[in-house]
């Protein structure tokens, strides 16, 4: 998928490595087609034996990713249109844990909601200054249900439970390498560009059948996921139909 006024996701292999890039026009927002786009690309690249890594990336030098298409959340008005918004990002986060390739995350600026989840989810995640993070979602009347478990491993329950319970403010770049969530923060995007360019470049030279047997040990313990974060997905499909969640999206739509 490659239209730049409706946003795309493309692929790009250099070597034995995938750059899968995403792009939308409302600071790399995702609506439900570029995460079906998103979580087919993962697990096509995670299918090539030509393939040792992947790196998921945003185009631009501003937001990483702004979370699910509010758009979308705005016309759901049933149940099952529900659920299926919110399984679009555990459709991805459960193809970043099942590819059976190493995944990198490069997070170059703002990382909101579902943003969030995909930074968590990938094995190691690099970013800069410039990327803080916020789960935003307890202000509009639902909670970070689906990319739960994703950030939870990653940044421990304590510091999970204080970002959801705080939806209007920005943790920093330092604070997420401080909790796990990023394994290092550069100044600029080259500087980590440099960073992710170099492991690649050494990941590309390790044997694919230990790199896929180190992945399975990284993720132990969550099989169940594919059905935790559908029932999390379902938790969500009924908050959003709630007349207190209508009304907190009704107020943020009118600001």
């Amino acid at each position: 998928m490659n239209d730049k006024n409706r946003g795309y996701v493309v692929t790009h292999q250099h070597g034995k490595v995938a750059n899968i890039e995403f792009y939308h026009p409302a600071s790399n927002s995702l609506p439900s087609d570029l995460l079906d786009a998103l979580k087919i690309q993962i697990l096509e690249a995670g299918r090539l034996s030509s393939i040792n890594c992947i790196v998921l990336r945003s185009a631009g030098d501003r937001a990483f990713c702004a979370g699910a298409s509010f758009d979308e959340l705005l016309a759901v008005h049933d149940f099952q249109s529900g659920k299926a918004f919110f399984s679009g990002f555990a459709g991805v986060i459960n193809a970043m844990r099942t590819c059976g390739k190493i995944v990198i995350a490069r997070i170059q600026g703002k990382a909101v909601g579902g943003g969030v989840g995909i930074a968590s989810a990938a094995d190691m995640t690099f970013a800069t200054k410039y990327a803080s993070v916020r789960l935003s979602e307890l202000a509009i009347g639902i909670g970070p249900f689906v990319i739960g478990p994703a950030v939870e491993r990653k940044v421990g329950q304590s510091a999970f439970s204080y970002m959801s319970l705080t939806p209007d403010e920005w943790r920093t770049a330092d604070y997420a390498y401080q909790k796990g969530l990023y394994n290092e923060v550069f100044e600029d995007a080259a500087l980590m560009d440099k960073h992710i360019d170099d492991l690649t470049m050494k990941l590309s030279a390790y044997n694919p059948e230990a790199l896929a047997r180190l992945k399975s040990v990284f993720w132990q313990d969550t099989a169940h996921w594919s059905r935790l974060l559908e029932e999390r997905a379902e938790i969500s499909g009924k908050l959003v139909l709630s007349e207190f969640t209508r009304n907190a999206i009704d107020a943020f739509r009118q600001k």
